[in-house]
């Protein structure tokens, strides 16, 4: 995605749990993506200050560690999924007390969280996407309770060449997440829409 944005004009600032001085390689390789933007790293603090928008990618078990005042009012774009094996067994997750898509949004409650990315491999971000108005052009769910920080994301993403379909409130999140037909799939914008509405609660899938 940092290279998906660079190439397409933004100012990035990428940290992870490490420090900045892991990620000069990195750096130095956006540098020569193909583009007008800048890549520069920075802490995870740093980076939520300078972002008006800020894609959280960790691992789930993290989350609590994402800082919450310095995204207040800022769009929040979560990509994570849950997996055990990884994370731990988190019970409100296991129980379905909330969602992926909501967890984020109740540990920063003044950001505008948008759950989206999470059901494509990284890879094809770089290599599937085509022009707006490709026929066949593959499709990304979104959810989110803001409609601005929804629409704005969807721009985002059309940018970053694929079509996008609003599977409705955080709530609804829980429609693509891990083990759902909508996990993983390359549909197009129609094709999603079947898929979210098959989708079954883990409890329900037996």
């Amino acid at each position: 995605m940092a290279r998906l944005a660079v190439a397409h004009g933004y100012d990035v600032v990428v940290s992870n749990s490490r420090g900045p001085e892991t990620l000069q390689d990195l750096v130095a390789e956006l540098g020569d993506t193909e583009g007008t933007g800048t890549a520069r790293a920075g802490t995870a603090t740093e980076a939520a200050e300078a972002g008006d928008v800020v894609v959280v990618t960790i691992p789930l078990k993290s989350i609590e560690s994402v800082p919450a005042e310095p995204l207040a009012r800022n769009i929040v774009v979560d990509t994570n999924n849950y997996y055990p094996e990884r994370d731990g067994q988190v019970d409100v997750l296991d129980n379905e007390a909330t969602t992926t898509a909501e967890l984020p949004q109740d540990l920063l409650p003044e950001s505008h969280v948008v759950k989206a990315f999470n059901n494509i491999h990284s890879g094809d971000l770089t290599t599937k996407g085509t022009a707006e108005g490709t026929p066949g052009r593959r499709a990304l769910p979104i959810a989110g309770d803001s409609a601005d920080a929804k629409q704005a994301v969807a721009e985002l993403v059309s940018e970053f060449g694929f079509d996008t379909v609003d599977a409705g409130a955080l709530a609804e999140g829980w429609r693509f997440q891990r083990d759902t037909p909508g996990y993983g799939p390359a549909f197009d914008v129609d094709q999603p829409r079947d898929a979210l509405a098959q989708a079954k609660r883990y409890a329900d899938m037996g």
